[in-house]
């Protein structure tokens, strides 16, 4: 096998970014391997005259856990009832925006929760928004974003024909991938998403949101270019999962497979535009 080459200051400075590595600490690189320097010697101690004795307030008792985050079963019991009440897009995203019971919520700089048409036919969902997501309040609008609408443009649609979201509507801190306590948390809003939208096909993209929306263990290698049925509780969808757009950046040698994954979809489209 030919060893791949070496990425150029670019293409590492690019990876740094799509990993979460956004900010940098310090100007100067710190040795931590070097001895460190002698401490500084003791100031002397000087007496004091010892001051009146006063009433100290009493101290603060610790807020219990209960009182400031709900535990992990009581959040997830909070999303399926709020969601479950949701009777539109616009309710379920206002109801997304006062919810309190995910932690990601506080570190995130805004909601991201949906792009594109929501009357589409297609629906594509990716696992959580990254940085320029954050920023943007939209899903897949950094390099990824605009590798998805080269995908989507590959089959004749743009962002106005189709409907773009995450399980995840907020920024995990450094990108970090979310833990399966905050996807359970997060998991009846995008469904009750799905369900509002109601498309004729659904793509899944990535592994991550392959898994936890269509319930399967399979890697992404396995589960791709495969047709999948998704019910939402009250119809019965159509759904494929595909390789994320940010894999694609990196591993670009898997691109063909992903073009016949989209080929694969625009023909079901058309059989069911018909």
């Amino acid at each position: 096998m030919i060893p791949e080459p070496a990425p150029n200051l670019r293409q590492l400075l690019a990876f740094y970014l799509e990993a979460g590595v956004d900010c940098a600490l310090m100007e100067e690189p710190v040795d931590r391997l070097s001895e460190p320097e002698s401490p500084p010697a003791p100031a002397p101690i000087r007496e004091v005259a010892p001051s009146p004795v006063r009433d100290m307030p009493a101290a603060t008792p610790a807020v219990p856990r209960s009182e400031t985050a709900p535990a992990p079963e009581a959040a997830i019991a909070m999303a399926r009832e709020a969601a479950r009440t949701a009777p539109t897009l616009e309710a379920l995203r206002a109801l997304l925006e006062k919810f309190e019971g995910c932690a990601l919520r506080n570190t995130a700089t805004r909601l991201v929760f949906a792009d594109g048409n929501p009357e589409a036919r297609i629906m594509f969902v990716g696992e959580a928004p990254g940085r320029d997501e954050d920023i943007a309040g939209l899903p897949f609008v950094g390099r990824s974003g605009k590798l998805l609408d080269r995908m989507i443009a590959a089959i004749g649609l743009d962002r106005s024909k189709a409907y773009i979201a995450n399980v995840i509507p907020w920024r995990p801190p450094g990108n970090r991938t979310p833990t399966p306590q905050e996807t359970q948390i997060c998991l009846p809003f995008i469904q009750r998403q799905i369900e509002l939208v109601n498309p004729d096909v659904l793509v899944t993209l990535g592994n991550p949101s392959t898994q936890t929306l269509l319930q399967t263990r399979e890697g992404i290698m396995r589960t791709r270019g495969k047709w999948i049925d998704y019910d939402t509780g009250t119809r019965t969808i159509r759904a494929m999962a595909t390789f994320h757009p940010a894999y694609l950046l990196r591993s670009p040698s898997y691109k063909r497979m992903s073009w016949q994954d989209l080929r694969a979809i625009a023909k079901v489209l058309e059989q069911t535009a018909s």
